[in-house]
């Protein structure tokens, strides 16, 4: 049941631009993508919900790559949007991620953003033990209960990415889905080929050096726009 301040919202407009130029542009830029991806690409094997997220992708990067890069568990559509409705967290491991994201869109349902890669007590145990921030930041965010039933969102840090499938390995925490898209040359596609092998948790990922938090915030956006 929503809130009051949840009810005094369009759901369906909120999920949308803000203007009519802005939903415009948005339409053409995918109805153009839509016609190359088959003119110029070869078509796609996507089915329609997992299409919205990899469709926004190539939209944000203007790369139509991700098309063949793009990787979902079987039910990693429907285990986000389950999530956003329920007002999961959502954690991220840097903080241009909980910055792109749109504040008035997951207001709908109450979900948080957290990130805790700037946190003094992070940046002081990672120089103690030697270790990187992101790791740090999810072991923290994992302390606070955060990580159950979570979307946990990985774009710039493949150590946040191994961490967050130790703990999810050891039984530590039990995310609702994983969206992993960590860009780089090291460790990047190692730890998103890792995302891709195990078998305990949702996931969304990219194979490849290519990723990068753009793509995760795309990638929520594409889930909370089919929560309504």
């Amino acid at each position: 049941m929503m809130n009051s301040t949840q009810a005094n919202i369009a759901l369906p407009e909120c999920m949308h631009q803000l203007t009519k130029k802005g939903r415009e542009i948005e339409t053409d830029s995918f109805s153009i993508i839509d016609q190359e991806i088959e003119q110029f690409h070869g078509g796609h094997h996507f089915d329609n919900k997992s299409w919205e997220v990899v469709r926004r992708a190539i939209h944000t990067t203007g790369d139509f790559e991700f098309s063949k890069l793009y990787r979902f568990s079987q039910d990693a559509v429907d285990a986000g949007v389950t999530a956003l409705q329920q007002g999961c967290p959502i954690v991220s491991d840097v903080t241009m991620i909980s910055s792109g994201i749109s504040k008035q869109r997951i207001q709908v349902y109450g979900n948080g953003v957290h990130c805790f890669i700037s946190d003094l007590e992070v940046i002081h145990k990672a120089r103690m033990l030697g270790e990187t921030r992101a790791v740090g930041a999810m072991r923290k965010a994992r302390d606070q209960g955060l990580l159950d039933n979570a979307i946990i969102a990985v774009g710039n840090a493949p150590t946040a990415l191994f961490e967050v499938l130790r703990m999810v390995d050891d039984g530590e925490i039990e995310p609702a889905l994983i969206i992993g898209i960590p860009v780089g040359f090291v460790n990047a596609q190692e730890s998103k080929q890792a995302l891709l092998e195990q078998k305990k948790v949702d996931f969304i990922t990219s194979v490849g050096r290519k990723g990068g938090s753009p793509l995760v915030v795309s990638t929520i956006h594409a889930l909370l726009y089919q929560t309504v």
